[in-house]
C-alpha cells in the first residue's frame, strides 16, 4: 500500500487564499516546480502536493490564458476532436495558455451543446456500432459530413506555427496464403 501524501488531519481544505497563492507563486518562481509532495512543506503551505499541483497548473501559471474562447479557438477544438476524439490534453497542447480540463470542460458545457442544437453527431471518422440509445439517435451526421479540408487545414496551421505532425498511413496490406503456398497480397 502506497505512504499517503501528505497528513489529512494537517491540510487545509476549499478555496485558496490569496496569501497560499501568493507563497505558491513564490515559491515555483524561485525554485521551479519539483516534487509536488515536498512542496508544500516547504513553501509554508498546509496543503496536499496535489492541490499545489492542480493550483499551479489550472489557475496561476503565469502562461494561462484567461477569458473566453475566440471563434478560432471553438473551430480548432471542433476539428481536432473530430481527429482525436476526447483526448483533451493534445487538442490543449495546440491552444497555448489553455489546459486540458479548460478545454473539456468547455466542450461538454458549450460546444457539443452547440453542435448538437445545430442537428449534427459527434461522430469521429471511424465506424462505430450502432447504438440503440434515444439521445444518440437524434443526432445527424457532422464528423462525417466533415471532409479532408479539416486535416489540411489542422496539418497547414501547425506547420505555419513550426508543430511537427506526424503523417498516419493507415493502408492496410493482407496477405492471403493459396493453396499454392504462395502469397496473394489483397489490400483492403
Amino acid at each position: 500500500m502506497r505512504k499517503p501524501c501528505c497528513e489529512k488531519t494537517e491540510t487545509t481544505k476549499g478555496a485558496w487564499s490569496i496569501q497560499e497563492d501568493q507563497k505558491l507563486i513564490d515559491y515555483i518562481q524561485k525554485h521551479g516546480e519539483g516534487c509536488w509532495n515536498s512542496l508544500p512543506k516547504a513553501a509554508g503551505l498546509r496543503r496536499c502536493g496535489k492541490s499545489c499541483r492542480l493550483r499551479w497548473i489550472n489557475y496561476l501559471r503565469p502562461d494561462l490564458k484567461r477569458g473566453s474562447f475566440s471563434e478560432d479557438e471553438e473551430d480548432l477544438i471542433i476539428r481536432l476532436h473530430k481527429l482525436l476524439g476526447n483526448r483533451w490534453s493534445l487538442i490543449a497542447g495546440r491552444l497555448p495558455g489553455r489546459t486540458d480540463n479548460e478545454v473539456k470542460n468547455y466542450w461538454n458545457s458549450h460546444l457539443k451543446k452547440k453542435i448538437l442544437n445545430t442537428g449534427t453527431t459527434l461522430r469521429p471518422n471511424k465506424p462505430r456500432p450502432e447504438i440503440k440509445h434515444a439521445p444518440y439517435n437524434k443526432l445527424v451526421k457532422y464528423f462525417n459530413e466533415m471532409d479532408d479540408e479539416v486535416v489540411d487545414e489542422v496539418s497547414s496551421a501547425d506547420s505555419a506555427a513550426g508543430c511537427l505532425v506526424p503523417e498516419l498511413n493507415l493502408d492496410l496490406t493482407l496477405s492471403i496464403k493459396t493453396s499454392t503456398g504462395m502469397a496473394d497480397p489483397q489490400v483492403a
